[in-house]
């Protein structure tokens, strides 16, 4: 028995909490993986796992052994990392979630950048505002907006996501700008809710250095960030857009910025990522780059004095050739 497959194996089992998606991450028969685990359990002479038909569930011994696993494994690829990078570039393989405004916009037209540089680093590259569970579902990192809340994860802060609250011109008409917070109990919003929860997201202001929650009434909610966009362009309502993705609206009159001396508390850019993984050299590389990328931007770095040479958003096709600052003419669109 290969007792090093057979620890990355068990680590891979526990972590996903089920031995057909620890298969399917390794890439390994089913019967593979669970035979590996009980050839594991039988010469350690313990039981590691508790085994439903509902779940997997490690055993007092197996999660001590998890994490003498964990050390390990991190440091057996450290010291092979440290000695193949004397003669070559990082490499294997990465699956990566994104946030799809910020993935298709700003990541996904410098990505043949990073390819170039790391040939032998293979991508899977998902998009989604849909926080994914890195552990259940297998993946080494995700670009998430926000602070983090679970303390089995790492996160490196890459960049700033600022917002700013507007509304079209032909809702305000319709029914007058907002001049305090407290206005805004006669208006209503496109509300944003959280995919996987389904909880709306309140709208946040900085009063005295303060960040004040409002809620809001509103008839629709979207949890997707083109859509919530185009239900302001629309009229429907306020909104506290991504100023990425707003700026090009701002600077075409097709939106209107309210509240402006009360703005939305901005929110860190991070990349998280599983404990067990922050020394893997092919990992590092990566979250290097994405912090580089996105320190170009001062729409992401906090510098708004520099606004002028920041990428605008793409929020339908009609941007797709508005580019402040930069040398090409062209970019994707937000899809």
């Amino acid at each position: 028995m290969d007792r090093l497959q057979a620890m990355k194996v068990f680590t891979r089992v526990v972590e996903t909490s089920s031995f057909s998606r620890a298969a399917e991450a390794l890439d390994l028969p089913r019967a593979s993986v669970s035979n590996l685990v009980q050839n594991l359990e039988a010469y350690l002479k313990v039981r590691l796992l508790q085994r439903t038909t509902r779940q997997v569930r490690l055993t007092s011994d197996g999660a001590a052994y998890y994490e003498r696993c964990v050390s390990i494994l991190a440091d057996v690829e450290e010291t092979e990392s440290s000695l193949l990078n004397s003669f070559a570039s990082p490499r294997g393989k990465l699956r990566v979630d994104i946030p799809v405004a910020l993935g298709k916009l700003i990541v996904m037209p410098r990505l043949f950048e990073f390819h170039a540089r790391y040939p032998d680093i293979e991508l899977m590259v998902g998009f989604g505002d849909k926080r994914a569970d890195l552990i259940q579902d297998g993946v080494d990192c995700v670009i998430r907006i926000g602070t983090l809340q679970d303390s089995s994860l790492v996160a490196r802060r890459i960049g700033i996501f600022e917002r700013v609250t507007v509304a079209s011109p032909a809702y305000l008409q319709l029914n007058g700008t907002p001049q305090t917070l407290k206005d805004l109990d006669d208006h209503v919003a496109v509300n944003y809710f959280l995919g996987r929860t389904g909880r709306m997201m309140d709208m946040t202001f900085v009063v005295d250095s303060q960040t004040v929650g409002v809620k809001m009434r509103g008839n629709i909610a979207v949890n997707d960030a083109e859509a919530y966009v185009t239900c302001g362009l629309n009229g429907v309502g306020l909104l506290q857009a991504p100023r990425f993705m707003a700026l090009p609206h701002l600077r075409s009159g097709e939106l209107v910025e309210v509240l402006s001396q009360w703005k939305p508390s901005p929110m860190p850019i991070s990349a998280v990522y599983p404990h067990n993984r922050h020394l893997s050299p092919t990992l590092r590389v990566l979250v290097d780059w994405l912090s580089g990328l996105f320190g170009e931007y001062p729409l992401f770095s906090g510098r708004q004095d520099s606004e002028e040479q920041c990428l605008p958003t793409v929020a339908s096709t009609s941007f797709t050739r508005r580019i402040i600052g930069k040398s090409t003419e062209a970019i994707d669109p937000i899809a």
